[in-house]
């Protein structure tokens, strides 16, 4: 704990910092490694400690260098998990006053003549702790040359030297020091374990408080104990002693979880004046439009948790408040809540750049009203189904497709002997050769390049444009010989090009899709979607029959959010 010298206060961030191991929440397996370090006497001489804003990252390097220059109150102690906090090491060590623990900040001291001054000292051994330490936070932030500085005496130390380094861009340290450093990932701490710190610290500073209103600062703070402390500061003060839900959202700008609930259920009923008359009442209470957004993303993602894992209703994290509501709209399709998330999160960023934020909140959530009635693709295929198999599908006349052929070069080739070669009679079996011995180059050149006059074993006549590669007939030439063991004739009209492969496939496809475009159920599907095309066919054949074809149709994605749409 922090010292109160002068009377002067003390913020609660800085007052209950971590002074043990045991005080250090959510980081068990941090722990657990350090323990085990140490009573093993297997200290590594670099650690880097990474996480978010607030985790204990600082904190934690203080400790270790205390664990491991701890001398007990007696001072014939050795490194320990449990300094004792009374010996002159671990005193000085807590108030930063000790001349071997060396304490930076990258981010004021990131040049490499900086790093070269802290070196300086690396050689020179501890004037009165075990081990000289240097903790360099924001590690991150140090240049380029700066790290190349380091990297020769990171790796190879001298024996009393440790390293512990603090980042919370653990990306932007380049992996030559990682490479050379223990790495700890410190974890994002729970809404539960703040709150559990959070009523430790009210109950030691004799503060009231409710239970809601914890959770509130909480969740606000994302994982952070300094953060959630700090607002926490914030809230005693402007509660006069007290911390109550009503000064918290307040101090927040929240939303009441009540009113956003209420407004939520409206929005899924589809009743726009019923929503624009709850937002424009918690607008008119102080809560803000980011706010009242983000509140209900977090709604989004609860029911749609609890809907797939309905255990999770039970998790501590979830209010008495969110279980009621999780239980009353239970029976929300899945697919609708997908298409609300998708609206809410797009909503973000039109919020951002809105110059009247709740007027661009009041036309998101008009969007999300009117669409959330709107059926899901998969209810508007069934019914499109429906539609196509009544008497409407009587009335069109069946399709045919064109044959398909399924057998492929594997049928003309035997892949066990070497010996074996391919027989190309067609231009069909040549593209399928190149497709299989993966020839995409060779490939495009012979669909667009190349017009096939005729066509037979061994030999063909072909016309090429003046402007095409020479090398183009040479290659197809040696090609076709490796592969079918025989010398081929190829006679050459230069000419521009008629109607080449690739002309031939374009309009076979186009002469599908227009065949296609007849079925009931196709036809019923363009009609329904304006816009709406066929993109590809995908063509697929039983295998065991090798008789049975599915033809699958792709259409462009349909934007729910465009209301202009048909």
């Amino acid at each position: 704990m922090a010292e109160n010298t002068n009377n002067q206060y003390v913020a609660l961030a800085r007052k209950y910092r971590p002074q043990t191991f045991e005080d250090l929440l959510g980081q068990d397996a941090l722990v657990q490694t350090l323990t085990n370090a140490i009573q093993s006497n297997r200290l590594h001489h670099a650690y880097i400690l990474t996480g978010i804003r607030g985790v204990g990252k600082t904190t934690t390097a203080r400790l270790i260098a205390r664990a491991i220059n701890c001398i007990g109150p007696d001072g014939q102690g050795g490194p320990t998990i449990h300094p004792c906090g009374e010996c002159e090491n671990c005193r000085a060590i807590a108030e930063d006053r000790h001349i071997d623990v060396i304490e930076l900040d990258a981010a004021s001291k990131t040049g490499v003549d900086d790093m070269r001054e802290i070196l300086d000292g690396v050689r020179y051994k501890p004037v009165s702790a075990r081990y000289k330490v240097y903790i360099i936070d924001e590690v991150h932030m140090l240049s380029k040359s700066a790290f190349n500085a380091l990297l020769k005496t990171l790796e190879e130390p001298p024996a009393h030297v440790k390293f512990i380094f603090a980042t919370t861009e653990i990306r932007k340290v380049p992996v030559t020091i990682l490479s050379r450093c223990q790495r700890f990932d410190l974890e994002r701490l729970s809404i539960e374990t703040l709150m559990t710190l959070f009523k430790k610290v009210l109950t030691a500073e004799k503060v009231s408080f409710d239970e809601e209103a914890i959770r509130l600062v909480a969740r606000a703070a994302d994982g952070s104990a300094r953060d959630g402390l700090s607002m926490l500061d914030q809230a005693i003060v402007l509660g006069n002693g007290a911390i109550m839900p009503d000064s918290v959202k307040n101090m927040l700008g929240l939303a009441d979880r009540q009113q956003t609930f209420a407004l939520y259920e409206k929005l899924l009923e589809g009743d726009i004046a019923a929503t624009l008359q709850l937002l424009q009442q918690q607008y008119i209470a102080g809560a803000t439009p980011m706010v009242i957004l983000q509140d209900m993303i977090d709604i989004t993602h609860l029911l749609a948790k609890v809907i797939i894992l309905p255990d999770f209703i039970n998790d501590a994290s979830v209010s008495e408040n969110d279980r009621a509501m999780c239980q009353k709209l239970s029976s929300v399709p899945i697919g609708i809540l997908s298409k609300i998330w998708q609206m809410l999160i797009k909503g973000l960023s039109e919020l951002q750049y809105a110059s009247v934020q709740i007027d661009a909140l009041e036309m998101i959530l008009m969007r999300i009203a009117y669409s959330a009635s709107l059926p899901t693709p998969a209810d508007l295929l069934k019914d499109l189904k429906k539609k196509s198999l009544t008497g409407e599908a009587k009335q069109v006349p069946q399709v045919t497709l064109p044959s398909v052929d399924t057998g492929g070069v594997t049928a003309v080739v035997n892949m066990a002997e070497d010996t074996a070669h391919v027989v190309v009679d067609s231009t069909d079996d040549m593209i399928k050769l190149m497709t299989a011995k993966k020839q995409p180059l060779l490939l495009f050149d012979v669909m667009h390049k190349l017009t096939f006059k005729q066509f037979a074993h061994g030999r063909m006549h072909i016309a090429v444009d003046v402007a095409t590669d020479k090398d183009l007939v040479a290659r197809l030439r040696r090609f076709l010989e490796e592969e079918t063991g025989q010398r081929w004739a190829i006679d050459i009209d230069y000419e521009p090009l008629g109607e080449t492969l690739a002309d031939l496939e374009r309009d076979r496809i186009n002469g599908d899709k227009k065949n296609i475009s007849e079925y009931p159920l196709v036809r019923a599907i363009l009609s329904e979607f304006n816009g709406a095309k066929i993109e590809t066919i995908i063509r697929r054949v039983a295998e065991e029959t090798g008789e049975e074809e599915t033809v699958d149709f792709t259409l462009p994605e349909i934007n729910y959010d465009n209301e202009d749409e048909d």
